[in-house]
């Protein structure tokens, strides 16, 4: 039985990793990820699950925009306009990722974490996230309160919760 949006929020990494990883069981979906302030968090998180070799082959940690670049395709052009932390940035970041790895459905994200990197327009804790495929792409822009490690934290749950709501939607 599918989780309300509220009680998935409630749920703890390795509960949500495990739940995620019976839906793409279930469904015969991979999955993948671009990170770029997580620093291969939601990584960490899906591969906690044992057995998660069965829908997670690859992810990506693109902490430069030069690894953007290289690794997912990202036109310099949206990274000149828009800047890595952006919603044009992760969506061609999980566009990218799930070209790349042959995965249906992945996640990307780029914030500024701080302590440092801000600006008036991408304050401390600003993170864009994506969810989609190589055809088509949602993306949020969050505000995080607290430090680098709680904004890391918060981003990765949000990607995970964000995951599964696309898979419990189907």
């Amino acid at each position: 039985m599918p989780h309300s949006p509220a009680s998935l929020a409630n749920l703890d990494l390795a509960t949500l990793a495990e739940r995620l990883g019976r839906r793409c069981r279930e469904q015969g979906v991979t999955i993948t990820c671009a990170e770029s302030c997580t620093g291969g968090g939601v990584a960490s998180a899906i591969t906690a699950v044992a057995g998660s070799s069965d829908y997670f082959e690859t992810g990506y940690v693109t902490y430069s925009d030069a690894a953007k670049r290289r690794l997912l395709g990202v036109p310099e052009a949206l990274l000149e306009a828009h800047g890595a932390v952006s919603r044009e940035v992760v969506e061609a970041m999980v566009a990218g990722a799930c070209r790349d790895s042959g995965a249906g459905l992945g996640v990307a994200i780029s914030g500024v974490a701080g302590p440092g990197g801000g600006s008036a327009e991408k304050p401390v804790g600003t993170v864009w996230l994506a969810w989609g495929d190589s055809e088509g792409q949602q993306a949020e822009r969050h505000r995080y309160p607290g430090d680098r490690r709680a904004v890391r934290e918060q981003a990765v749950r949000e990607a995970l919760v964000g995951l599964l709501r696309r898979l419990e939607a189907h």
